[in-house]
Formats: C-alpha cells, structure tokens, sequence
C-alpha cells in the first residue's frame, strides 16, 4: 500500500542524487562494486519489496537486507548501510 510519503519519493526518483563523499560511504557500506550509486538506490528504492517511511526529515528504504537514507526535501541519498541481524 503507497500512501502519499511513498509516492512523492517514487515519483520523484529522477531527482535523487548524492555528493562524491555519499558515494564513496554508500559504496564502503555495501561493498558495492558500481560506479553509478544514485542509478544502483533508485533501483533498490522503486522496487516492489522496498518499505518506504519517514520520519523528520527523512525517507528510509529497507529492501534487500539494506537500508537506504533520503532527504525529503532535497532527494539527497544521504547514506545506505546494510542492516545487522541478530
């Protein structure tokens, strides 16, 4: 079920974007080998097991063992980090 939070991040993915130190951390949080990270999030946030919420000023993504971080205002990746398990 999207509600309006959901929908105003998916209908604004091709606004996303990060700074050369967001994807440095994004990239050493995941041990990601790309070099596009914004592109490798936006797949990660539109797909259909992703959990979208907010709280503040701030979307949070879970999808995939991962957790991904969004301004709400500016749609800066801000950080993505994997979720420790128990």
């Amino acid at each position: 079920m999207a509600d309006n939070t959901q929908t105003d991040l998916l209908v604004n993915l091709d606004q996303l974007h990060t700074t050369e130190m967001g994807v440095e951390r994004i990239k050493r949080n995941l041990s990601l080998n790309t070099d596009d990270v914004v592109e490798w999030c936006r797949g990660r946030i539109s797909d259909s097991n992703a959990s979208i919420s907010r709280r503040g000023k701030n979307w949070y993504v879970i999808v995939d063992n991962c957790e991904i971080t969004v301004n709400a205002h500016s749609y800066t990746i801000i950080t993505a980090h994997k979720i420790k398990r128990n």
